[in-house]
C-alpha cells in the first residue's frame, strides 16, 4: 500500500443527485481518487486497474463557498454544447485549500493485463525524474479546472500528523460514495457505504479501503 499527500487549492466533488444546486461532498469519492491516479500515470483505459483499493483522508474542514456559474446541459440535441438551452446558470459549492492523503493498494487488481500494477506505476511516476507521462491537459482532482498544486509520495513528505479524517468502507455506515461512475446514465454507477473516521499517517487496514470494480467485466 502507498500513500500520496495531495493539495488542491479549489475543488468540487459534486453529489450524484445534485441538480439545480450543485452540492459537494466533503471528501473526494473513491471513484474520483481512482480517476486522478489513472490520470497521474497517463492511463486512458478506466478498467485497466480495476480491483485496486482506493480511499482518501482529508485534513481539517475545508472552507465551503458558493458561486454562480454556467453549467452545460443536454436539453436540445440540435444545438451545440454550452449554447442556448444547453447552458444555464447554477449555484455550485466549492471547497478551498484541501490537504488530502490518498491511499492505494494494488494487491487485488483484476483489470487488464499490464506489465505493472497501479501502485508500481504511481511510484515510478513519482520517483523517476526522467520518466515521460502522456496525459491530456493538466492534472486535476474532480473537475478539469480544479488543478492539483502538489503531490508527494509518503513518507517522503513532511506531512502534519494531526487532524486527518479517512473514509472507510463499512456496511453499516452512514455515507454512500461512488466507486464507479456511469458517465452516460446512472445504471452502471456503483456505490460503497462507509464512515468518516479519525486517522493518522499510518496506512489503514486493507479491508477498510473501498474496492474499485466496474459493474461487469470490461466496465
Amino acid at each position: 500500500m502507498i500513500g500520496l499527500y495531495v493539495t488542491v487549492p479549489v475543488a468540487c466533488f459534486r453529489k450524484g443527485m445534485a441538480r439545480e444546486y450543485l452540492e459537494t461532498e466533503l471528501i473526494p469519492p473513491p471513484s474520483t481518487c481512482y480517476g486522478f491516479l489513472l490520470s497521474l500515470v497517463g492511463e486512458t483505459q478506466r478498467s485497466a486497474h480495476s480491483g485496486a483499493r482506493v480511499s482518501a483522508a482529508i485534513r481539517g474542514e475545508p472552507a465551503i463557498s458558493t458561486i454562480l456559474r454556467t453549467v452545460w446541459r443536454v436539453k436540445d440535441r440540435k444545438m451545440a454544447p454550452g449554447q442556448g438551452n444547453n447552458a444555464r446558470p447554477d449555484y455550485q459549492e466549492l471547497l478551498t485549500n484541501l490537504e488530502l492523503l490518498i491511499w492505494l493498494d494494488s494487491s487485488g487488481e483484476t483489470g487488464l493485463p499490464t506489465s505493472l500494477n497501479l501502485e508500481e506505476r504511481v511510484t515510478g511516476a513519482m520517483e523517476s525524474k526522467g520518466s515521460v507521462i502522456k496525459r491530456f491537459g493538466g492534472l486535476s482532482l474532480g473537475e478539469s479546472t480544479h488543478l492539483v498544486d502538489q503531490i508527494i509520495l509518503i513518507p517522503n513528505a513532511e506531512v502534519p500528523s494531526d487532524g486527518w479524517t479517512l473514509f472507510t468502507s463499512n456496511e453499516s455506515g452512514s455515507i454512500s460514495l461512488p466507486v464507479w461512475v456511469d458517465h452516460v446514465g446512472s445504471k452502471g454507477t456503483r456505490h460503497v457505504v462507509g464512515d468518516l473516521v479519525p486517522a493518522g499517517l499510518t496506512a489503514p487496514d486493507l479491508a477498510a479501503l473501498p474496492l474499485i470494480q466496474p459493474p461487469n467485466p470490461g466496465g
